[in-house]
């Protein structure tokens, strides 16, 4: 059995001085997740969201800049 390794990436927005996420989007089709971490700790916890948890997160943070 093979394990996919989380391919992160920051979001092109994340130009702010470094308060980032990097989403690990090639494992929602495989695992059912999209794994989130701190740009900032890339060693450190990561919350594995449903994809619809993870748009919502999205959804709120740009409510959160209006």
């Amino acid at each position: 059995m093979t394990t996919e390794s989380p391919r992160w990436f920051t979001s092109s927005y994340s130009n702010n001085g470094g308060d980032c996420i990097e989403v690990a989007t090639n494992l929602v089709a495989t695992r059912g997740v999209g794994p989130v971490r701190d740009s900032k700790n890339p060693n450190g916890p990561h919350l594995h969201l449903a994809p619809q948890a993870f748009t919502d997160l999205v959804a709120l943070a740009k409510q959160a800049h209006s």
